[in-house]
Formats: structure tokens, sequence, C-alpha cells
């Protein structure tokens, strides 16, 4: 069974409030329907780097976020983790205000997760930057995972309901 790494932005808009924003109702309809009919093809994983992020903010939201992964295990730290995203932030690939973007990048990468799944397309599904950051993976010989939002990772079945 293939693992996906779920990143921080997945649950926020898997518990976010309805959003009256046309792309982030969106993106909310994609993520609830991924969560009800694609996960269980999957092994999830998350770090405590999610952990961390969707435990901030509203107390009430964190609380909802945190009982979505309930269950999910958790990557064990290593050391090479914050070494491989140090080696993605020195070459200016993403903003200093986003390394811990690159902790989830070097999470996946470190542990050989096959596919990352986010709806941050600024800083880690970005087609501009992936190239950049799939070179630093491949000079430190590790694996390229599969960097997508749950909309690329949706069955083929159209009619699917939440």
């Amino acid at each position: 069974m293939p693992t996906v790494y779920i990143e921080s932005s997945i649950i926020g808009y898997l518990r976010q409030r309805p959003s009256a924003d046309l792309i982030n109702a969106a993106r909310q309809l994609l993520t609830l329907r991924w969560w009800a009919n694609e996960r269980a093809a999957y092994e999830l994983v998350i770090s405590q780097y999610v952990l961390d992020e969707i435990a901030a903010g509203d107390p009430g939201l964190a609380a909802e976020r945190l009982q979505a992964v309930d269950g999910i295990p958790v990557l064990p730290p290593a050391v090479e983790i914050p070494r491989i995203a140090a080696a993605i932030m020195s070459r200016a690939i993403l903003p200093s205000k986003a390394e811990v973007d690159a902790l989830h990048i070097a999470s996946v990468a470190h542990h050989r997760i096959g596919f990352l799944l986010t709806w941050n397309c600024s800083h880690i599904a970005n087609a501009k930057i992936l190239p950049r950051i799939y070179l630093v993976l491949q000079e430190m010989q590790l694996p390229r995972p599969v960097i997508c939002t749950p909309e690329e990772l949706l069955g083929d079945d159209p009619s699917a309901e939440i």
C-alpha cells in the first residue's frame, strides 16, 4: 500500500469553516472527497511538524484538527531531516519564513515516503520550484516523492460523493 504524508494544509482544509471564497471552497470539497473516498487506499503518516502546526491557532479548531489526525502514525525524528531542509533553504529555493515547509519535504524524502499531499502551492506543490527541490534531493541521493494536491490524487470516479 502506498504511503502518503499528510501535510498541515490538508488538515486545515479538512477542519476549516466553510469558505465563501470559490477557490478555498473547492479545495475544501476536494479535500473532503479525498479524505472520505481515497485515504483508505493509502497508509497515512504525519510528522511532529504537522502536529505543531495544526495545534496552533484557535483552540477549538486546533482540537478538531488534532482529532482528525488521531491514530495516524507520526514519523520518528531524525538528525538528517534538518540537514536536508537546510540544504533546500541554503539555495534560497524557499523564503526564510517557509523553513517548516522544507522540513515537511525533508521528512518525506528522508523516510522515503511516496507521496506528500498538500495544498501549499506557494512553497511545496509549486511547479516552478519543484525541479530545484528535486535537484537537491537527487544530489543528496534521496528519492523524489510525488508532491501533489488532493485533486491530483483523487480516483477517477467523478461521481464519487463525499
